[in-house]
């Protein structure tokens, strides 16, 4: 295991939602932090409060993880600030709303290039140094859309499939080679965050109501708070559990999916839209 008490985490997506929230406990619990986001003002905010909460050692950087290079110069720059950084937590993530026929190639490439490129970068840039570790970790975010593939979500879903993939093998890689770094897969289901009041639309939507429903639906659905989240990947490093599924409706749909792989979602739809209905 990894302990957090004594150690120095990366964590990318920092200044709001799951990443805030894992940077306040990780803090609390004795980490020190390389926090990056394009969002300067919300790194300086989440670096504040911790700062009024203890003497944890935090660095911001300002990082777009879907440019190469500048998770290069995060990795540099948070590697020489915090020499003996063990944790790194891919976790920056967007969304992009619209059926296939409604999205552009270069909007999914958008999406990819974050969702996808932004965890392999991130990981290939801070591999070597975690491998000369005593202990380390590498947890991707994922997403129970990366175990079920629900209509509307091409793009979101190749991204967090491909993040399942990439880390289920690469995790296999490490064990055989006897690595000291460890991996986990994160899955969250329906999670309180901005992610959809801040996703871009398909360009061949011409109708705002459909965003506002979708937001509306999200937050109906959504009961697992940024916090519970961040305590559960927390409690999964610390066991190395290979898989963290975040909310019982992750629970519920791994399990459905495994029971119906080809027909989950015809359950699934009936299930969403009465629980959409029951909270208006």
């Amino acid at each position: 295991m990894t302990a957090i008490s004594g150690s120095a985490a990366a964590v990318t997506g920092a200044a709001s939602g799951i990443g805030r929230a894992l940077a306040l406990q990780l803090a609390a619990r004795g980490c020190d932090l390389a926090l990056a986001d394009r969002d300067e003002a919300g790194l300086q905010q989440v670096a504040a409060e911790i700062g009024k909460a203890g003497a944890r050692k935090v660095s911001t950087h300002r990082v777009d993880v879907g440019e190469p290079t500048q998770i290069q110069e995060f990795a540099q720059a948070a590697i020489a600030t915090h020499p003996s950084l063990n944790i790194v937590i891919n976790n920056a993530g967007v969304a992009l709303m619209g059926s296939f026929n409604e999205v552009d190639q270069a909007q999914m490439e958008w999406l990819i290039n974050i969702n996808f490129w932004g965890v392999v970068h991130g990981t290939r840039v801070f591999l070597p140094h975690l491998s000369q570790q005593r202990e380390a970790h590498i947890v991707n975010l994922s997403s129970i859309f990366g175990i079920i593939a629900p209509p509307g979500q091409t793009a979101y879903c190749a991204a967090k499939f491909a993040v399942r993939g990439f880390s289920e093998s690469l995790r296999h890689e490490l064990a055989m080679a006897n690595s000291p770094v460890k991996l986990s897969v994160v899955h969250p289901g329906g999670v309180l965050t901005n992610i959809v009041r801040n996703s871009r639309t398909g360009s061949g939507i011409t109708d705002n109501a459909r965003r506002a429903e979708s937001i509306d639906r999200f937050d109906s659905i959504a009961k697992t708070t940024p916090p519970l989240a961040a305590q559960r990947i927390i409690a999964g490093i610390e066991k190395n559990q290979p898989r963290i599924l975040i909310g019982n409706d992750a629970w519920f749909m791994d399990l459905l999916q495994r029971f119906r792989p080809a027909t989950y979602w015809s359950v699934l739809a009936k299930r969403i839209e009465k629980m959409g209905r029951h909270s208006k």
